[in-house]
């Protein structure tokens, strides 16, 4: 139940209690007892909204992995978290050991930004791709 409640909220957090409660066969406040469950173990963290003029503000978009020599990870994570031109950071596992989110308002402010990152301590590798467009939906789990 809370796997479907939670793609059902991916697709639209803004549904209302009852639309989801109908959706799923059972009461209002069962649909309102399992979201504030999520909230308080935390796998809900948070609602957003996503408008044109933030996609209008950060045009060109990327995603910059980034192989990191020595224990140096954390600080560079706070350092990367820093710059204006980075949306998030994730730690990873497998060839790349951060994943970064980038966005700009020109591919030259992004070049700039990508020598900036590969020239901070600890950065041993890197590779980058553009984001050219972006659907977002429920994913199967």
């Amino acid at each position: 139940m809370d796997q479907r409640l939670l793609a059902a909220l991916k697709r639209d957090a803004r549904a209302s209690l009852s639309d989801l409660a109908a959706r799923f066969g059972v009461s209002r406040a069962t649909v309102r007892a399992r979201i504030e469950k999520m909230q308080a173990r935390g796998d809900i963290r948070g609602f957003t909204v996503v408008t044109a003029a933030d996609l209008a503000n950060h045009p060109v978009r990327g995603l910059m992995m980034l192989a990191v020599s020595g224990p140096g990870a954390e600080r560079l994570m706070t350092r990367l978290t820093g710059l204006m031109a980075v949306q998030a950071v994730h730690s990873t596992n497998g060839k790349w050991d951060l994943i970064v989110e980038l966005g700009t308002e020109t591919l030259e402010e992004l070049d700039r930004v990508l020598f900036e990152i590969r020239r901070m301590e600890g950065v041993e590798t890197s590779e980058t791709s553009l984001l050219l467009n972006t659907r977002t939906g429920a994913r199967p789990r």
